[in-house]
């Protein structure tokens, strides 16, 4: 299998979707922990020393590239296999088994990742943009725990995230285990183990995601 044929035929699509999905689902956790020290309310103090360090390391604005590449080389792929399942069957069922089958969400991958990828797209507007164009034209970062308190003090951005963060739940409830199967990391032994913690990761990280913007708008933060 040459490298054109690995990136554009089924099983290479779906390898591509397994270890970018990792790699993501690996940015989530370091993202997480960065995010959720603003709940020490020590006025932004931990956060901003640990985004000032995220965001001048030489290391991590290099993987930060490799980063936007995954994320893009996810959701095209995600498409594309979304596309490419649905052109198989063009006429469609004339009776779905429905969640007998499989659940909604794992039917829905597409939608939600194209939901996803609109909170992205409003995310990176309100902070990774701002941040790099001021590092660029020499002003320095921004104040990013003062920014999150601007941010989020307007309700339908609250609510755009908090539908955000249940789109990005659901998609991980089937993601987090597929990526381990597409990849051959699940097998028997270890596939409750792996699914458990999927749905545990599922619930607990978009769940602290949810809880910044609102706890910025229900003022529980200093």
């Amino acid at each position: 299998m040459n490298w054109k044929h690995a990136f554009t035929s089924s099983i290479g699509k779906k390898l591509v979707m397994g270890f970018t999905g990792l790699f993501l689902i690996s940015f989530l956790v370091v993202h997480c922990y960065v995010n959720a020290l603003i709940f020490f309310n020590d006025g932004g103090v931990k956060f901003t020393e640990a985004a000032h360090f995220m965001g001048t390391n030489p290391v991590v604005r290099i993987l930060e590239i490799g980063l936007t590449v995954g994320i893009f080389a996810h959701i095209i792929q995600g498409l594309l296999l979304t596309f490419e399942n649905r052109a198989k069957r063009p006429i469609g069922y004339a009776k779905t088994p429905g969640n007998k089958s499989s659940k909604w969400y794992s039917r829905s991958m597409g939608l939600l990742g194209t939901l996803i990828l609109l909170f992205f797209v409003l995310h990176w507007y309100h902070f990774w943009i701002p941040n790099r164009a001021s590092q660029f034209m020499g002003n320095g970062e921004i104040d990013a725990y003062a920014k999150m308190k601007l941010v989020f003090s307007k309700p339908w951005v609250v609510i755009v995230y908090i539908l955000g963060c249940i789109s990005l739940s659901f998609h991980l409830m089937h993601g987090f285990w597929s990526a381990f199967q597409t990849v051959g990391l699940s097998t028997k032994k270890y596939k409750k183990i792996i699914n458990g913690m999927g749905m545990a990761f599922a619930v607990i990280v978009p769940l602290i995601f949810i809880l910044m913007p609102l706890s910025f708008y229900m003022g529980w933060l200093a």
